[in-house]
């Protein structure tokens, strides 16, 4: 009952490729893990770089995405921004997909006291308006591109959980737990073994998708200021730059803001194609 290669290529993959969107979706993914990668090699300036003569020059075929307020190229500070944006979406989805994994699974497997304390721990969490919770926690830290993936990973595994209780609560009725139970393996190889690689479609799923929330978080976070602070680029200070000069420099706001739309679009029609691929109740 695994999930095996023979799967994901006789079922998966041909069902995810017949989905258009979720195949944009995923090479735009691709092109911009690549981007994120290649940053160094492919800017065509140094991102921190301050040019007096070039202060807020519109987009040219030297500066295609025009310049800032210091005379920054835009474009390279774009690049740069999408190894900030993207290292915080992994990360902080990492962390909040760890926890979510490991509480929904003991929560589903032991059931009883354990599902009710864990599941109740829940409910508390998702009673605070996840932002605001994450701007007061920020407010007492020191600005740090870590503390904003820790703050993100800690505050957003509720979901995460709540899948992997109702995956685990209905797999581990099935007959191949009942015989793990009956040859003697114990309650971690039964969880960690026979549970989890077949509850890993949800997760995958919600991890997809919660990338795309992470970024919309950071972006935010330091559009207000209390994010990734300068002169590192992230997209969302360039946008804090942008708006003080967007009645006569409407590129710095155009093109950080596109970046945002374009990689949040591109990982939920991505993570949408995934869910559909692993639904077998969607008919292609």
């Amino acid at each position: 009952m695994n999930v095996t290669h023979s799967y994901l290529y006789s079922i998966f993959w041909p069902r995810f490729r017949r989905n258009r969107l979720a195949l944009l979706g995923g090479g735009v993914v691709l092109a911009l893990f690549c981007i994120s990668l290649l940053a160094p090699l492919i800017s065509p300036y140094d991102p921190s770089a301050i040019n007096a003569w070039k202060v807020l020059s519109p987009p040219s075929w030297q500066h295609w995405f025009g310049t800032d307020e210091l005379g920054r190229d835009v474009l390279s500070r774009v690049l740069y921004g999408a190894r900030v944006s993207l290292k915080v979406g992994f990360v902080a989805v990492g962390i909040a997909v760890s926890i979510g994994t490991v509480v929904g699974l003991v929560s589903g497997y032991y059931s009883g006291v354990v599902d009710a304390a864990l599941m109740r721990a829940v409910d508390i969490m998702l009673c605070f308006p996840a932002f605001f919770l994450i701007l007061a926690i920020i407010t007492f830290l020191e600005p740090s591109i870590w503390y904003i993936m820790m703050v993100i990973g800690l505050t957003g595994w509720m979901g995460v959980a709540r899948l992997v209780r109702a995956e685990t609560l209905s797999i581990r009725e099935m007959d191949y737990i009942l015989a793990a139970r009956c040859i003697g393996c114990s309650n971690s190889r039964i969880i960690f073994r026979h549970i989890l690689p077949n509850a890993v479609s949800p997760v995958l799923v919600s991890a997809t998708l919660g990338i795309a929330g992470a970024i919309l978080t950071e972006s935010a976070l330091s559009f207000l200021g209390i994010g990734v602070q300068p002169p590192t680029p992230s997209w969302g200070n360039i946008l804090t730059s942008g708006k003080d000069y967007i009645e006569f420099a409407w590129w710095l706001s155009l093109f950080p803001g596109l970046a945002i739309l374009v990689t949040v679009l591109a990982y939920n029609l991505l993570g949408e194609g995934i869910r559909d691929a692993l639904d077998p109740r969607v008919k292609r």
